[in-house]
């Protein structure tokens, strides 16, 4: 069975960290272009991250400098290391995989298998 469980998510004050993880069972991660993304109560989903099979990354720019992507191939797991957390990043993150090398966060709709999404509050 195909499945993808996301992690790590929590309640952390502006400033604070949390690492995120996604984890596969029923594929090979390795294969997959795997992207994180979220979204907040009455807003569109939107992508933050992504790492290709060929460990090329990409962050959105309310990613870049804070979050950190990467893989972890022998546990068939990518994290999602967030720093220097702020509210406005409160939302549902989700990982996605893609059967393919490249990754982009401008869609979803590439992504074949979703995880059931982990709760991000930013809040002092």
């Amino acid at each position: 069975q195909v499945q993808l469980v996301e992690s790590g998510g929590g309640l952390v004050q502006p400033g604070g960290s949390l690492r995120l993880s996604c984890a596969a069972s029923g594929f090979t991660l390795e294969y997959y272009a795997i992207g994180w993304f979220r979204q907040a109560p009455g807003k569109e989903r939107e992508g933050v991250s992504c790492i290709s099979s060929n460990k090329s990354t990409y962050y959105t720019d309310s990613a870049k400098g804070r979050f950190t992507i990467s893989r972890d191939n022998a546990k068939n797991t990518v994290y999602l290391q967030m720093n220097n957390l702020k509210p406005e990043d409160t939302a549902v993150y989700y990982c996605a995989a893609a059967p393919r090398i490249l990754c982009t966060v401008v869609s979803g709709t590439m992504y074949a298998y979703w995880g059931q999404g982990t709760q991000v509050t930013v809040s002092s």
